[in-house]
């Protein structure tokens, strides 16, 4: 394997756009570099094109102009089974198989990817804990044994079972009562740190995007407005970001 840079490109979008039938544009002209091992945020108001653009990386939609490259290659390229095993995602819904246990929820894709049974046992034990859910209490569970916030975890141990390089998070915490929200938040901020995974997050939460973000690019109606890091973004200048800043109320930015 070549050596890996915290430069090197891992998605790219180029004049990226996806419009439905009649023409009406959902994502338009983008263009968007994610490096290895960071956290883009993609921030904006509902209908801004944030879910599309996650469904432009896994092959969920093809771009009807420009092109979008995981790896250095165009996802319509890739076979898309292949690109969705090699990409973890997790949605807000969570989308847990109900007849299954927790244990073959987290292991079914390295099942599919035929992996022994043993290491399959193996890597479900280790995820359940890494996400903090212990095997013996929680493996044998079914979804429905489980509260918001256990299944959510779940569902993020499921996306890393096969060690997939990227993950995509579409809401992951948004359906949660604030103080759960607020204690996955903290977790998931020590995980990504360990797991250094290239990561992209959707959330119309500022406050999500400040904490959790390597960067944030902001859409507004299927156009990018702006890339910034965190503390750039809190001093950026554009309208669309200050309306941003502007909900969160009085800051502290110090510290």
């Amino acid at each position: 394997m070549n050596p890996q840079s915290d430069d090197e490109i891992v998605i790219e979008c180029r004049e990226a756009g996806f419009a439905v039938n009649g023409g009406r544009e959902l994502v338009r002209s983008l263009n968007l570099e994610v490096r290895r091992g960071e956290t883009l945020i993609l921030l904006g108001r509902s209908g801004s094109g944030k879910t599309t653009t996650l469904k432009l990386i896994n092959r969920l939609l093809d771009p009807t102009s420009g092109e979008v490259l995981v790896e250095g290659r165009a996802t319509t390229a890739w076979d898309p089974i292949r690109l969705r095993r090699h990409i973890g995602y997790v949605i807000q819904e969570v989308g847990l198989f109900p007849h299954m246990t927790v244990a073959r929820n987290v292991g079914i894709v390295p099942e599919l990817e035929d992996w022994e049974e043993k290491r399959v046992q193996a890597r479900v034990q280790e995820l359940l804990r890494m996400v903090g859910l212990e095997p013996d209490e929680f493996a044998g569970r079914r979804p429905r044994e489980l509260s918001g916030g256990q299944r959510q975890r779940v569902g993020v141990a499921r996306a890393l079972a096969a060690d997939p390089p990227i993950l995509l998070m579409d809401e992951p915490f948004g359906a949660l009562d604030p103080v759960t929200r607020s204690e996955l938040q903290q977790e998931f901020r020590q995980l990504a740190t360990r797991l250094a995974r290239t990561i992209v997050f959707v959330t119309h939460d500022v406050r999500e995007a400040l904490l959790l973000g390597t960067r944030i690019a902001l859409l507004a109606e299927g156009r990018l407005v702006a890339v910034q890091t965190p503390q750039e973004f809190l001093r950026a200048n554009d309208p669309e970001v200050r309306r941003f800043v502007a909900s969160l109320g009085p800051l502290q930015t110090e510290g």
